[in-house]
């Protein structure tokens, strides 16, 4: 199958879901285009048989870039399975709280830009301070303070589980129509 990873990044974790998604599926016999979304202008959708969106949430929102694009791209997206893969610290955890906040941008994401997912995977992102400025550091203490996790100043602290998105992700591929496989067979 031909399959498309489009992703926006702010930190840098997002991009490295998204290069281990793209070797992932490479492994499993896939082509795979591995796409910034800020470098998607012109592309044409209908060459792909399923397509990964990969973000982020900051500051209760995804990036600009793909929220544009997804908008841009609902109804290409709508003729192909999807998989979103919607990364964030707060997945991390197994707050409540933490958790319906993140259905509600998600939803909120949904209706902006007209684009319902096929599958929504949440990944746990990861504090990375070697990209933090002085202030974005100070902040992202702050709330690993307030959330119990124990963080050294100056060291980035992975949560993504990849044992856990490996299995996501052979099981949307696992679930695409045969027909489409059978295009690249």
């Amino acid at each position: 199958m031909y399959l498309l990873i489009a992703y926006a990044t702010t930190d840098g974790q997002t991009r490295k879901i998204a290069r281990f998604a793209a070797d992932r599926l490479a492994s499993l016999g896939h082509a795979v285009e591995l796409l910034n979304v800020e470098d998607a202008e012109g592309l044409d959708l209908a060459r792909f048989d399923g397509a990964i969106l990969a973000g982020s949430l900051h500051a209760g929102g995804y990036q600009k870039a793909l929220a544009r694009f997804a908008q841009t791209e609902a109804a290409a997206l709508a003729q192909i399975p999807t998989l979103f893969l919607a990364v964030s610290l707060s997945a991390a955890g197994n707050d409540p709280d933490d958790w319906a906040g993140l259905r509600r941008c998600l939803a909120e994401f949904e209706a902006e830009t007209g684009w319902t997912p096929g599958r929504v995977e949440h990944v746990a992102g990861a504090f990375r301070f070697s990209e933090y400025d002085f202030f974005r550091a100070w902040a992202m203490r702050r709330i690993a303070d307030q959330k119990g996790k124990q963080v050294e100043p100056g060291k980035d602290k992975e949560y993504t589980d990849w044992a856990a998105l490996i299995l996501a992700l052979d099981q949307w591929v696992a679930g695409l129509p045969k027909a489409a496989a059978a295009s690249t067979g």
